[in-house]
């Protein structure tokens, strides 16, 4: 039996199957987060240090700035260890519905990438979606205030000629790379001594047992106010108001084109109006006074890029340690 359809059914049958392809790609493209009014529960920050511990002060900072505005919670999920690469492998596998995010930073999306790319257990930055930079803080070469060490220059004419050594947080960390830079600058060497925290590192310093600490100056900045510590020189492109008689390496001659960052990423995959939305409100907290003033009083400097403009940030800074990197050095950090 033949069957024949007059211009009338193909019409209503054509406009059936274009409603049922529509509805279909409209239920694939709303994601869960777009479904209610974003956010509609509380935000997992997830931070890569333990509570009170660097970043975590920035990380809590952003988080109740943006909870204000957001209208839900923002909470800070700590999971140290390895450098912040365990925190950052969570959130790569987290779902990208805009409910677990990452205090991104140096370490775990620049410095881990450079120096073990093989070894990650996450792309960058193909596991992720910037949503925004935070802010910016120096690295410095530190000494003792017993040291007889007054300048940076003093101390990097002494190691041209001595055995002197630096103090680090850990072997190929940020702070390690950026002192690696400053050698092969300088043309000088001394030797690393890695420590599990500042608190060892600076009580040797004390003791006589290291020459000097290189590391993300902010957190030790009411040290040196205090008069317990010395910064001789510090990372960036210009002196921090914060520190207005501390030189910049620049200024020296030495070249040291890296500092710590922070940002604000998502998992891979993460709706666009979700990213747009937590961009403009990171914006928000990091224009208030508050926040600003509290990343100021340590010699950071906010920084408010978003966007495919932070991806490029995070890839170029990914490129400056892999330029720094040497086969010694490559095989100091896979020890």
């Amino acid at each position: 039996m033949t069957t024949t359809f007059d211009g009338s059914t193909m019409r209503r049958r054509h406009a059936a199957l274009m409603l049922a392809g529509l509805l279909s790609l409209a239920a694939t493209a709303a994601p869960p987060a777009l479904a209610s009014s974003y956010p509609a529960q509380p935000i997992r920050l997830v931070v890569g240090f333990p509570p009170g511990g660097g970043g975590d002060l920035y990380g809590r900072l952003i988080a109740n700035a943006m909870s204000r505005t957001l209208g839900q919670t923002v909470v800070v999920d700590n999971r140290a260890g390895a450098g912040g690469n365990i925190a950052a492998d969570l959130v790569a596998k987290a779902s990208p519905d805009g409910y677990t995010l990452l205090l991104a930073m140096s370490g775990n999306l620049a410095v881990a990438p450079a120096t073990k790319a093989r070894g990650l257990p996450y792309k960058v930055p193909d596991d992720f979606t910037p949503i925004g930079l935070i802010l910016e803080a120096p690295h410095g070469l530190f000494v003792g205030h017993n040291s007889r060490f007054r300048t940076a220059q003093e101390l990097l004419s002494a190691a041209r000629t001595q055995k002197l050594t630096f103090a680090s947080t850990g072997t190929g960390a940020a702070a390690h790379m950026g002192m690696e830079m400053v050698k092969q600058s300088a043309g000088i060497d001394m030797l690393h001594v890695p420590y599990k925290g500042s608190g060892p590192a600076i009580t040797d310093m004390l003791g006589g047992q290291v020459d000097s600490f290189f590391a993300t100056a902010s957190p030790l900045v009411g040290q040196v106010r205090q008069g317990q510590l010395r910064l001789l020189a510090i990372t960036g492109e210009r002196r921090s108001p914060a520190l207005p008689d501390v030189p910049t390496f620049k200024e020296l001659g030495v070249s040291v084109p890296v500092v710590q960052w922070y940002g604000l990423a998502a998992p891979a995959g993460t709706p666009a109006p979700v990213v747009r939305h937590l961009s403009e409100h990171l914006g928000r907290a990091l224009a208030s006074a508050e926040v600003r003033d509290a990343i100021r009083k340590d010699a950071a400097i906010e920084r408010n890029l978003t966007g495919d403009a932070f991806r490029q940030f995070i890839l170029d800074d990914i490129a400056r340690y892999k330029a720094a990197i040497t086969p010694e050095l490559m095989k100091e950090i896979s020890q």
